[in-house]
């Protein structure tokens, strides 16, 4: 086998196993939906820490984490995203613990669309006409669901909106994907442990007085949440853009079908909703390929 072929073929395994991670992540946070989701999201923070230090170890990266620090513009840059990142995180925790596993899957398929919409407005780039197509087809899915439904699907819309103005912040940061990672949750971390001490003054912190079983289970929401972009980042560097495009809505879907598994209720409208979702994610993955057949020398995706 060539050099070029084991590296693609790994580059797919480590893509495969980042979006397998991400797409089962709501079981994760299903089997702790006792805590309480701010202690989740303290938890996702404070362990993300020295797992993602041991990262760096390894992959020796800690010139970029200490670039990023002493470098006044991007540590700017990195605290806003830190903001919008555990915003995401929070409402994403919430809902799943709040049964709107289908709500977030819905969001993650909106994204990519959502992306193409800032890279139109703010970075110029231009939308082509399936591109477009899609677009509003998935408006048009999420206006179905919002006038059939009792209310405006705001769970989907904000993880989308917030992941989307998240990445456009790190388009920013000249950084990989873990150091930047890293250093947003060494920002987040003094806010984490601030609420560590709220809960615990009040009695109220599961961590340390519940089973060894959920402690342990909490302590592992630092590499759930590290691991995956590891994977990630081992994947961008040896697949095309198109190919990573392609794997992206795996994790959405395996999203759907756990918030199915877990007995959420597919509504009429839903299925509308969804049905136009992933029209617009066919014309997506359609669009893809015509503009891969016009650029077949398209260069892998840099960094992480």
């Amino acid at each position: 086998m060539s050099h070029i072929d084991r590296d693609a073929r790994d580059g797919l395994t480590a893509g495969l196993a980042a979006y397998l991670m991400w797409g089962f992540l709501p079981v994760y946070f299903v089997l702790v939906r006792e805590v309480d989701p701010t202690e989740v999201l303290a938890h996702r923070v404070i362990w993300a820490v020295p797992f993602g230090a041991l990262i760096l170890s390894c992959r020796r990266q800690w010139a970029e984490v200490g670039r990023a620090l002493t470098h006044r513009a991007m540590l700017g840059w990195l605290s806003l995203s830190a903001i919008f990142i555990g915003m995401n995180w929070f409402v994403y925790i919430w809902a799943i613990q709040d049964g709107r596993i289908l709500e977030t899957s819905l969001g993650y398929y909106i994204n990519p669309l959502t992306n193409m919409l800032v890279g139109y407005f703010l970075f110029g780039e231009r939308l082509r006409r399936f591109q477009g197509v899609a677009v509003a087809l998935a408006a048009v899915g999420v206006t179905v669901l919002t006038v059939s439904g009792t209310e405006v699907p705001w769970v989907a819309l904000f993880l989308a909106v917030s992941f989307t103005v998240y990445a456009a912040v790190r388009k920013k940061v000249v950084i990989g994907g873990m150091p930047g990672l890293f250093v947003e949750t060494v920002l987040l971390l003094p806010l984490a442990i601030a609420w560590f001490a709220v809960l615990f003054s009040s009695s109220q912190m599961v961590f340390a007085t519940g089973s060894v079983s959920m402690n342990i289970s909490l302590m592992l929401a630092g590499p759930i949440t590290a691991l995956p972009l590891l994977c990630f980042a081992l994947a961008a560097r040896r697949l095309s853009l198109t190919t990573i495009g392609f794997m992206q809505f795996l994790a959405p879907t395996i999203q759907f079908c756990t918030g199915l598994y877990f007995g959420e209720e597919l509504t009429t409208a839903h299925l509308i909703c969804f049905g136009f979702i992933w029209t617009a994610v066919a014309l997506f993955i359609f669009d893809a390929l015509q503009s891969a057949k016009r650029k077949p020398l398209e260069p892998k995706t840099q960094g992480a």
